[in-house]
C-alpha cells in the first residue's frame, strides 16, 4: 500500500486504521504516517478555508504494524480566524500518540518578513542516495527516497552540526499535488541529525515533534525534490534538540520542524 492509498484508506474510517508493515520503521511505525493520519483526521474537523499552521506531536508508544488503531480527532474550540483541534491515537486500548492542531485562515498584517535563503546543495543526481535494503534500513525508505548533500551520512561517527540533502516520494506513488500529509511524511523521513554521529547502528526514539507549515503551500508534486536541512542545537545525557526545514527545488520555504529525540548510543 503506497502512502496515497494508505490516507485514503484512512479518510473513510479513521477509527478503523491499520498501517502495514511495508511503513514500519523497526517495531513501531513510522512517525511521519501517524503525524500525516492524524492530522486527516483533524482536518475533517475543520471548515474549509482554515489551513493547518501547525503540528505538535507526542509520541506516547510505538504504534504496532498491521494492528488497528483509532485516530480520535476532536474540535476544541472554532474561532473567527483559528480553530484548535486535538487528535488522540488509540491502539489495544492504550494512547500511542497525541496531536495538537493549530487551523488559522489569512488575515491582513502589516508585519512581512521574507524566510532565510535555503542552503546551497549539489543536485540531486550527485548526491548519494540511502538505498532501501530490506531488513537493513527501515521499511518505509522503500517509498520515500533520501540523497545526502550536507552533513555525514547514518552511523558514520561525522560530528558536523548540520546534515541534510533532497527527499521525495519514490516512483510507486502516484503523481498529485504535495499536501501537508505528504510534507509530515518526506520531513520525518530523514534519522535525526544526531544519528550520523553514532559510530554503529543503535535505538532511537522521537519524544516531541512541532511542524509549522509556510501558508498557502507552494505548488508541488509527488514526484518532485524537496531540499532538507537539520541543525542539532544541543545534544547531551542522551537526549537531542534540533531544528530542520524544508524548500522548494527553487528554494522557496514550506516547513519549519522541531524535534527531541532520545538517542540510545
Amino acid at each position: 500500500m503506497n502512502f496515497s492509498e494508505l490516507i485514503r484508506s484512512a479518510r473513510n474510517n479513521p477509527a478503523d486504521v491499520v498501517v502495514p508493515g511495508t511503513w514500519g520503521q523497526g517495531r513501531a511505525a513510522f512517525g511521519g504516517v501517524v503525524a500525516a493520519l492524524a492530522f486527516e483526521a483533524m482536518r475533517a474537523k475543520v471548515e474549509p478555508g482554515r489551513p493547518v499552521r501547525s503540528l505538535a506531536t507526542t509520541f506516547v508508544g510505538p504504534l504496532e504494524p498491521d494492528v488497528p488503531a483509532n485516530f480520535e480527532a476532536e474540535l476544541l474550540r472554532e474561532g473567527k480566524a483559528v480553530s484548535q483541534v486535538f487528535c488522540r491515537v488509540l491502539q489495544k486500548g492504550q494512547v500511542v500518540a497525541m496531536v495538537q492542531g493549530s487551523f488559522g485562515g489569512s488575515r491582513q498584517s502589516v508585519v512581512q518578513m521574507e524566510a532565510e535563503p535555503a542552503p546551497e546543495m549539489k543536485a540531486p543526481e550527485a548526491c548519494v542516495e540511502l538505498p532501501y535494503i530490506p531488513n537493513v534500513t527501515p521499511e518505509f525508505t522503500r517509498h520515500l527516497a533520501m540523497r545526502w548533500s550536507i552533513g555525514g551520512m547514518p552511523f558514520s561517527s561525522s560530528r558536523e552540526r548540520d546534515m541534510g540533502g533532497w527527499v521525495r516520494f519514490r516512483g510507486e506513488v502516484e503523481r498529485e499535488p504535495l499536501t501537508e500529509a505528504h510534507l509530515l511524511a518526506l520531513v520525518d523521513a530523514w534519522p535525526p541529525a544526531t544519528v550520523p554521529h553514532l559510530p554503529a547502528p543503535a535505538p532511537g526514539s522521537t519524544l516531541t515533534w512541532t511542524i509549522e507549515f509556510v501558508q498557502p503551500l507552494p505548488r508541488l508534486d509527488t514526484h518532485d525534490w524537496c531540499k532538507y536541512r537539520a541543525r542539532i542545537e544541543h545534544a547531551r545525557d542522551g537526549y537531542g534538540h534540533a531544528a530542520s526545514a524544508l524548500w522548494t527545488p527553487e528554494g522557496e520555504l514550506v516547513a519549519m520542524s522541531r524535534q527531541t529525540v532520545v538517542v540510545f548510543g
